[in-house]
């Protein structure tokens, strides 16, 4: 999971969520770890890629709640990705996600990507980005494959997230 907690939801419109990024998550030793023979110190920061991800959750579940959970809404493409700074340990980001168009197909979505420095707290959230991305609904694919009954994007890890969140999962 690369958010922690969704903040606001209105349906069909925009929901914004939080990532809490902390120095207890490995992945940030990986980016970028010390190199002695270099002489370069630890520089740990939450990659990319991840930040996408993130925002990617968001939006999907945004997509996802238009229509009860009841499609299997799977990314389909990165439309656009600009992010100008990297977030490291102790920074919460804010990623707010709104539907620019929704089908029985897919949607498009629009996302803004905010940073707080708590070491800076006084300065609030800060833009340092944006990721547009597109969605497809694989129960409507065009191609005709056939997938599992079982809804198997939004897994017991997201109905849990969803819950701690206020947000109600649909009774089967």
């Amino acid at each position: 999971m690369w958010i922690d907690r969704v903040l606001e939801l209105v349906p069909r419109e925009r929901l914004v969520a939080i990532k809490n990024v902390s120095l207890a998550e490995e992945h940030l030793h990986d980016h970028f770890a010390a190199d002695a023979e270099l002489r370069l110190d630890a520089m740990p920061l939450m990659p990319m890629s991840l930040v996408v991800e993130g925002m990617a959750q968001s939006a999907g579940i945004l997509v996802g709640h238009a229509s009860g959970f009841q499609e299997k809404v799977v990314l389909a493409k990165v439309a656009k990705a600009e992010l100008d700074r990297d977030p490291t340990p102790g920074v919460t980001l804010r990623y707010t996600a709104t539907i620019q168009s929704l089908t029985a197909q897919g949607a498009a979505t629009q996302g803004v990507v905010e940073m707080l420095d708590h070491a800076r707290a006084s300065e609030g959230f800060v833009r340092i980005g944006s990721i547009d991305l597109m969605f497809s609904q694989v129960d409507h694919n065009m191609s005709g494959l056939q997938f599992p009954e079982h809804n198997f994007v939004f897994s017991e890890s997201f109905q849990t997230l969803l819950r701690t969140s206020g947000i109600d999962w649909p009774s089967a």
